[in-house]
């Protein structure tokens, strides 16, 4: 080779090896691993790094402080719904989930999620927490690409100490508060694949009500005092707050923990850590004097923390302009993970690899979406439509001036769209879910009270046993005209033992469950009647159930056909003056 072309190259080869390119190596020990941690319930507001003096969160801050954080980051204004988007990186209502409770909050067997997708690339996946997206199996997480889940599956929950929590589908006994636990299996599921690139998703349930948290923390928040309010004052319950904030001051030195032990394994620096929260605040309490809180889509509803921390690829402390969104995520942990998306429904997202790497300034312009019902708004770049109403948020972030009279065009584009928007994603809502049962993979089914569709006669009083069905059970059950019934899909044909978790003071209740042409009987032979679980609530809740311990009856076995019907539960004798508590239906396949 010529002296000079030999110098070229030796010149290009030095170019190449020092250009600070974002690159991926396509050895999978090289890919970064994902921690993603998503609280409930926590407001933009609940963070130091946001500005509130009435809490402490060095290490949720940190991991802003050490990476980026985005300036406008929103969700939907519920929790399964933000979830569903955040998995499939496409807005909730096409996964088919429109709610939280009585099966609205499962997602589409077809979607495509998050962990699907990193499985399939060979990741080791977990998910450790609040799950809310369908529960039995294959809604479960085991049947969305999580290789190991530890958690629960429904929306709140009764009880945050010592409580029953699901483990690859098995019922286990939590130990301690749930926070604490949920982060001990997700630091022992980092270290049992520190190894091998892996994805740990960890959705905390605080600080979402019951408001229930070690003395420490609650002392700790109650001794300093509050010295930042609501918007409007007069609508904040301050043992509310100082409950909430020391719930979220828990969950920081759970990060703390998770972090320390990246940096102990030596995996900070090729681990991309994320947290942000999946709604606006439970209360009104300090959020930045934005308008709305929780089920609602103003900004103090949907905008909420977003930092992500990727030692050398992601610039510190920068802060990102622009509308990003949970339906992004997917998109751009694929896109920064070099993971193929190929199978996903069109994304509604878009990568953040470009505003995060500095290739972009900001996060491009464009329509974003936020809905939960009728409750909507729309963004695009600085302006917000919500309620009828036009708002310049990059002048007046708490939305005090209505700009649609002085801007008719913009109003009336963005509302049309808006409208538009709405009647494409109501369109796609199946309003009957059709549960699953039978699969060998996944023998045991469990029919919880909130899937149950209850069926009441005129004189009935049959009721969950709180307003919000969700760690409830069945109660009230006066007559033998009422019953129970759940839409059920059966997919193999097969034996099935059939039990029922109930509670009674009185021996002798019988009952039937039947299936299409199928029924099996049963007789309640000994009577089952715990207190209610002791509840260390700080405030008294609202429309929750309290826990109790459930008895589970064997009943026997059942011949089921596979294909879809109704599974009803009806008393056929009460020896008392009310029916048992029911709790659930288990359907196990056993040949």
């Amino acid at each position: 080779m010529p002296h000079n072309l030999y110098k070229r190259a030796l010149i290009a080869v030095f170019l190449l090896l020092s250009l600070p390119a974002f690159h991926f190596d396509t050895n999978a020990q090289s890919r970064p691993n994902i921690v993603l941690i998503l609280a409930d319930d926590q407001g933009w507001g609940d963070l130091s790094i946001n500005g509130n003096k009435n809490v402490r969160t060095p290490n949720i801050d940190k991991i802003g402080k050490e990476g980026a954080r985005f300036s406008r980051f929103y969700v939907a204004p519920l929790c399964a719904p933000t979830r569903a988007g955040l998995l499939t990186g496409r807005y909730h209502y096409r996964s088919g989930v429109w709610g939280v409770s009585n099966s609205r909050e499962f997602m589409n067997l077809d979607e495509v999620t998050l962990a699907d997708l990193f499985k399939k690339a060979g990741y080791a996946t977990g998910a450790f927490g609040k799950w809310h997206n369908g529960s039995q199996y294959p809604y479960h997480p085991n049947g969305r690409g999580f290789d190991e889940f530890y958690g629960f599956l429904s929306g709140h929950y009764a009880n945050y100490f010592n409580t029953r929590l699901d483990h690859n589908g098995e019922r286990v006994r939590s130990k301690g508060y749930i926070t604490d636990d949920l982060t001990d299996k997700a630091i022992d599921f980092i270290e049992k694949n520190k190894a091998q690139p892996f994805v740990c998703y960890i959705p905390y349930n605080a600080p979402h009500s019951p408001f229930q948290v070690p003395d420490a923390y609650y002392d700790r928040v109650k001794a300093r005092g509050i010295s930042q309010f609501s918007r409007d004052k007069s609508a904040e319950e301050l043992e509310v707050t100082i409950s909430a904030l020391a719930m979220c001051e828990n969950i920081d030195d759970n990060v703390g923990r998770i972090l320390s032990k990246l940096d102990q394994l030596k995996l900070a620096e090729n681990t991309i850590v994320i947290y942000l929260t999946d709604n606006g605040p439970n209360s009104w309490r300090w959020n930045g004097d934005m308008k709305g809180r929780k089920s609602m889509a103003d900004e103090g509803g949907v905008r909420v923390p977003f930092l992500i921390r990727w030692p050398g690829k992601i610039q510190p402390g920068k802060i990102i302009e622009g509308n990003a969104a949970y339906i992004d995520l997917l998109p751009t942990l694929t896109d920064l993970a070099n993971v193929p998306s190929k199978g996903t429904k069109p994304l509604d997202g878009i990568s953040l690899r470009p505003v995060l790497t500095g290739k972009v300034a900001q996060v491009p312009e464009r329509l974003l979406f936020t809905s939960i019902n009728k409750n909507s708004s729309v963004r695009k770049g600085s302006y917000l439509f919500s309620g009828g109403s036009l708002y310049d948020l990059s002048k007046d972030s708490t939305q005090q001036k209505d700009l649609s009279t002085q801007n008719p065009q913009l109003t009336k584009t963005l509302s049309a769209a808006l409208e538009k928007w709405q009647q494409e994603m109501t369109a796609s809502i199946d309003t009957v879910r059709w549960l699953p049962v039978g699969y060998k993979k996944f023998p045991k089914t469990v029919l919880p009270s909130q899937d149950a569709v209850l069926h009441g006669s005129k004189n009935g009083k049959l009721s969950y046993s709180a307003t919000a069905p969700n760690s409830s059970w069945i109660t009230n059950w006066n007559d033998t005209a009422s019953y129970a019934a759940w839409n059920v899909a059966i997919n193999t044909t097969g034996k099935y033992q059939v039990n029922v978790r109930y509670t009674s003071p009185d021996a002798g209740d019988t009952f039937a469950i039947a299936f299409n042409d199928s029924q099996i009987t049963g007789k309640i032979t000994e009577t089952f009647d715990p207190p209610l679980i002791s509840s260390p609530d700080r405030v008294d809740r609202k429309g929750e159930s309290y826990e109790k311990e459930f008895k589970t009856l064997q009943l026997g076995t059942l011949q089921l056909q596979k294909g879809q019907g109704k599974l009803t539960l009806t008393p056929t004798h009460l020896q008392g003056q009310t029916f048992a508590d029911i709790q659930a239906v288990e359907l196990i396949l056993i040949e």
